[in-house]
């Protein structure tokens, strides 16, 4: 049986009764066309005018896996092979308490189209990646990638 958290959108509520918005996302990377390095894939969302890693909000009754992988494709245009389970990141959305759960995942094929809700992305180098991330609390999922990759 699954547990609500993970197959709920709206999941069961927090302590102060309200109740937690479940997402799931990816650290979508690739190795360069040009050069073979590790590339990992950002997103800007002109909404929020803001720089992050693919992810959304889950479907009711979603599996998280399934989930994340469709935000990459609906904000990327990416199709993506799934790897190691990456950090849960927590935090306050709207004075609603939010969690995201995020894996790894390498880009197969797919191009990207700009739209409403992602405008741009851009391919970096892990540290400039971590640069450009507006959240600080995105920074640690890029190390956790290369943790999963055995490159930290």
């Amino acid at each position: 049986m699954s547990s609500p958290d993970t197959t709920d959108p709206t999941g069961p509520t927090d302590p102060t009764g309200t109740t937690t918005v479940h997402a799931a996302g990816c650290v979508l990377w690739r190795r360069s066309p040009i050069d073979g390095e590790l590339e990992i894939c950002l997103v800007h969302r002109p909404k929020y005018d803001d720089w992050s890693h693919p992810k959304g909000k889950l479907k009711r009754g979603e599996d998280a896996l399934a989930g994340a992988l469709r935000e990459v494709e609906e904000e990327t245009g990416y199709e993506a092979t799934p790897g190691a389970r990456l950090s849960t990141v927590r935090y306050l959305a709207n004075a609603r308490p939010k969690q995201v759960r995020y894996w790894a995942a390498e880009a197969t094929a797919g191009a990207f189209t700009p739209n409403t809700e992602v405008d741009r992305i851009l391919w970096l180098p892990p540290t400039a990646a971590r640069n450009r991330l507006t959240q600080p609390r995105d920074r640690s999922l890029i190390d956790d990638l290369l943790a999963a990759l055995h490159l930290a």
